[in-house]
């Protein structure tokens, strides 16, 4: 298999370091990247053919990954109108829809969308993420496990057969490790308010949250279940979710989520205009 990416950005190469750590032979990969800095940084690290624009070599491939910021996609799509074969195309473009994608490609939803739209999340950076995939109907069978193999190079996957459904992803696992993090921050502003200095502080909040997403993982019992067994009756914890149910914390973060939904679905709109 050999794969292309446009462009060379951080998750472009944590796709790349994850496909080479698999055993995936960087012979087969080549980026299509503006910046010389970039280029040189990729092929230094990982030995991958780079080039600063659309060459016949570059899409000898059957995978195309456009990895360029959303709002860069339009223009940076334009090299390859009329030069795609039967390649699928997998859009990491937050917002992004596939009838834009195909028609900016030259096409249509009904003549070019063999593509996967994909959103994957920032710990991908380290091997652990989780991206959310939606594949168009002309997608078969074959292509859609080449996406899934790609992007579970780093981290989870899990499909939606909705292309609706790719905002409601991008709102939890997309947007979501900045909602851990803002916890994160709550948990070490609380540690610090009780006496700890600072590294003690971060310590306590990042290896409590880390361990007990670490409990929850590896639990084949629900995060009620847990929490329940952590809860004594009359204990310090039960006073914590009191405080927290009083304040309403659970319904701000699924209203949270929710607008981070629907600022997807208008960031797609907005940038699928003509």
């Amino acid at each position: 298999m050999r794969i292309t990416f446009l462009g060379g950005g951080n998750m472009a190469a944590a796709l790349i370091g994850g496909l080479k750590a698999k055993g995936f032979s960087v012979a087969g990969i080549e980026v299509i990247e503006l910046n010389a800095e970039v280029r040189d940084t990729l092929t230094e690290k990982f030995g991958v053919r780079c080039t600063g624009s659309v060459d016949a070599a570059s899409l000898t491939c059957e995978v195309l990954v456009l990895a360029v910021k959303p709002q860069q996609m339009r223009e940076a799509v334009k090299p390859l109108v009329g030069k795609l074969g039967s390649q699928l195309v997998i859009s990491i473009a937050a917002g992004l829809r596939v009838a834009d994608i195909a028609r900016w490609l030259g096409g249509d939803a009904g003549n070019y969308a063999r593509i996967v739209r994909t959103m994957p999340n920032t710990p991908a950076l380290i091997g652990a993420g989780i991206t959310g995939l939606y594949a168009a109907p002309q997608v078969d069978a074959e292509q859609r496990k080449l996406a899934d193999t790609i992007l579970a190079a780093v981290g989870g996957t899990i499909w939606v057969e909705d292309e609706a459904q790719v905002d409601a992803v991008t709102a939890i696992s997309g947007s979501g490790p900045a909602y851990v993090f803002y916890f994160i921050e709550a948990l070490e502003s609380a540690a610090l308010e009780l006496g700890f200095d600072l590294p003690s502080a971060r310590k306590l909040a990042v290896e409590t949250t880390l361990g007990a997403a670490r409990l929850a993982a590896r639990s084949e019992d629900a995060p009620a279940i847990l929490r329940e067994r952590v809860t004594s009756k009359g204990g310090t914890t039960e006073a914590a979710l009191r405080s927290l149910e009083n304040d309403a914390v659970r319904a701000a973060v699924v209203r949270a989520a929710q607008a981070a939904a629907a600022r997807g679905r208008e960031l797609g709109i907005q940038l699928g205009q003509d």
